[in-house]
């Protein structure tokens, strides 16, 4: 009775319209009080979820995504992406692929890779000739490479989600090959359908175009190699590479491309401490959920139900994807992490699989959850920038999932996709 009341609880508060975190800490609370357990447990968990200092870099990775989003940086990515891949056919929509796997690795941010990437590219690719649907999807679907591609806050939750004893800087390292792998997956998926569409290709800007171009994007790149660097080489913690990449994102967009007002710095501040605020909120009620799915044994319940079904690691692995698919196409991500790895995460290990490929294989699912309907945030953002009805979209978006799927079942069942280069570098 107690498992039903935790998770129909939630259930309820979610259909009813509640936010997802005080769903999470209401349904917590329900079920400290049914359980007879002092409430004051139930608050000190929620208070505990926090109260870890590696929590630190997400305000700061937050800040820096926001101020190379409102800073100008974007325009520089697409011209570099642009001048080294338009000339091939379709080229603007790998030109959004490649764009989206630069500011990925900047901004960590699907929703500010859509804002920024989306408001400059969709436009130019419907006066070139693309479909707007074509525009959308691409545009939509490459957005996620900033969930995987490091520096990633996702990365961080679910570290902390799967009891802190996941080393960051593994993570980061771990999701570069899965990463580049979507992209090009995507990219792939990009030129067909341009070619199909009969799409035609840019006209090589020239390498002194080429240059220039890389020239003007190495400032704000150096943000991602900063805060990645400084971590991979001990130099920095995860918390002061954040913040040092958030006061050299500054200094960049303030001094050196000098497009940061006044008025776009506040608008930066206000939005990154409005999204730390929710992140914040929903992992502090987080804590107290999962404190009670392991007080009725939620994990090992789900191992013994997936064991018992089947012994083939495969089709465990397959229904584990499939879960985790329908579960991304209605709720939020940051929730979804922190409610479905101290559940999923032991099924893994008893199967053999190194908690950083679970990470990919967690964040890769999720990560097309939030491309698909009916809650796919990126689908509906994207659909708002390129004025477009979300059905239009859907009906044409099948071979970009597609490619994701390919590229989630080689990061599934091939192992060194993962873990080769923090094997290599760790």
């Amino acid at each position: 009775m107690g498992i039903f009341l935790l998770l129909g609880v939630f259930a309820l508060c979610v259909l009813i319209g509640t936010p997802v975190a005080f769903a999470l800490g209401i349904a917590a609370i329900s079920a400290f009080w049914f359980e007879g357990l002092p409430l004051m447990i139930g608050f000190q968990r929620i208070v505990s979820g926090i109260n870890v200092f590696s929590l630190m870099a997400i305000p700061f990775f937050i800040f820096a995504g926001e101020l190379m989003f409102h800073g100008g940086i974007a325009m520089r990515l697409v011209r570099f992406a642009s001048a080294a891949v338009g000339a091939v056919r379709g080229g603007l929509g790998i030109v959004n692929v490649f764009s989206s796997m630069l500011f990925g690795g900047i901004s960590g941010s699907a929703i500010a890779d859509i804002s920024a990437l989306g408001s400059i590219l969709v436009p130019v690719m419907k006066e070139k000739g693309y479909d707007a649907d074509y525009a959308v999807n691409v545009t939509v679907t490459s957005s996620i490479a900033g969930i995987i591609i490091p520096p990633s806050h996702n990365m961080i939750i679910f570290a902390i989600a799967a009891g802190g004893g996941i080393s960051i800087s593994k993570l980061f390292l771990a999701g570069v090959v899965p990463g580049v792998l979507m992209c090009l997956c995507l990219a792939v998926a990009a030129y067909l359908v341009a070619v199909r569409r009969g799409y035609q290709a840019e006209t090589f800007p020239g390498w002194k175009a080429l240059v220039i171009s890389f020239l003007s994007a190495i400032p704000g790149l150096l943000t991602a190699v900063i805060i990645v660097g400084g971590v991979l080489s001990g130099i920095f913690t995860v918390t002061e590479s954040g913040a040092f990449g958030a006061i050299y994102a500054f200094v960049v967009t303030l001094v050196v491309y000098q497009s940061i007002t006044w008025d776009k710095f506040c608008i930066a501040v206000a939005s990154a401490v409005r999204t730390t605020a929710m992140v914040m909120i929903l992992i502090a009620c987080a804590g107290a959920f999962a404190y009670m799915l392991t007080f009725y044994r939620v994990p090992h319940k789900t191992v013994d139900l997936l064991t018992g079904l089947t012994e083939n690691p495969i089709l465990i692995l397959l229904m584990i994807n499939a879960v985790l698919l329908l579960l991304g196409m209605i709720m939020d991500m940051a929730a979804l992490i922190l409610i479905c790895t101290p559940i999923f995460l032991p099924v893994a290990n008893s199967l053999g699989i190194d908690p950083l490929q679970f990470g990919m294989i967690l964040l890769v699912n999720l990560g097309l959850g939030l491309c698909t309907p009916p809650v796919g945030s990126c689908l509906f953002v994207g659909c708002a920038v390129g004025k477009l009805p979300m059905e239009k979209a859907v009906r044409t978006i099948w071979p970009f999932y597609l490619a994701i799927l390919v590229a989630l079942m080689l990061i599934t069942f091939v192992p060194a996709i993962s873990l080769t280069l923090p094997g290599l570098l760790g």
